[in-house]
């Protein structure tokens, strides 16, 4: 294996450490519900094993099938890797989007119960993960890498300023539409209220004098 290839590995694995992890069958699909600003790049890693270290695995090439929906159910990709990679895409809308995964198993269902466990880490805007330092002594290299690096921090951060913006937005529209209709309901309410008491005296004043109890 070349040594870019070892420093992808490496750098999968230290990202992967702090990563949540969930079980997923052979033949099972989970999802899950990542809330995604506009324009933002997401990049996820993963790492698929068995649930018991110790246990055989009777699927050693088994791999997982990546899909992400939008916040409309569109396909923005799918694709197919290796037990241990990572994938990217770009978001187009502002919402909640479906992260998918599932085992590219070919047994059948009823032979396909082995229980497997999904490491998983999603990240969102620019991240500079270098675990292998470079030794290059040009001062100015570095300090344009770490302003790019900024930026891409700055420009995550306004994205994400800008999403919650929105969705502070469309919450305060709802309380008010919601707000309007308790008020008009109440209002309803005391209406019907009002109406049947008059009713009500209306007729027990008609009943008195009829039975010239008046």
């Amino acid at each position: 294996m070349s040594l870019q290839g070892i420093g992808f590995l490496f750098q999968c694995y230290l990202v992967l450490a702090a990563a949540m992890y969930f079980d997923l069958g052979e033949q099972e699909q989970k999802c899950i519900i990542e809330e995604i600003p506009e324009d933002m790049l997401v990049t996820g890693y993963f790492l698929l094993e068995p649930w018991e270290m110790n246990a055989l695995s009777h699927s050693p090439h088994l791999g997982v099938t990546v899909t992400v929906r939008d916040p409309n159910h569109e396909v923005l990709m799918s694709k197919r890797y290796g037990k241990f990679s990572k994938f990217t895409f770009t978001s187009h809308t502002s919402g909640q989007h479906y992260l998918c995964f599932q085992t590219n198993s070919t047994r059948f269902s009823v032979f396909a119960g082995e229980r497997l466990k999904l490491h998983l880490d999603v990240q969102m805007g620019e991240h500079s993960i270098d675990p292998v330092p470079d030794k290059t002594k040009d001062n100015m290299k570095n300090l344009e890498n770490s302003l790019r690096h900024l930026v891409d921090q700055m420009l995550f951060i306004t994205r994400q300023q800008e999403y919650q913006r929105e969705k502070e937005e469309v919450f305060r529209q709802i309380g008010e539409n919601t707000n309007s209709k308790v008020l008009w309901w109440a209002m309803v309410q005391t209406s019907v209220l009002l109406t049947v008491g008059f009713w009500q005296m209306k007729r027990l004043k008609d009943f008195f004098i009829a039975k010239k109890l008046v």
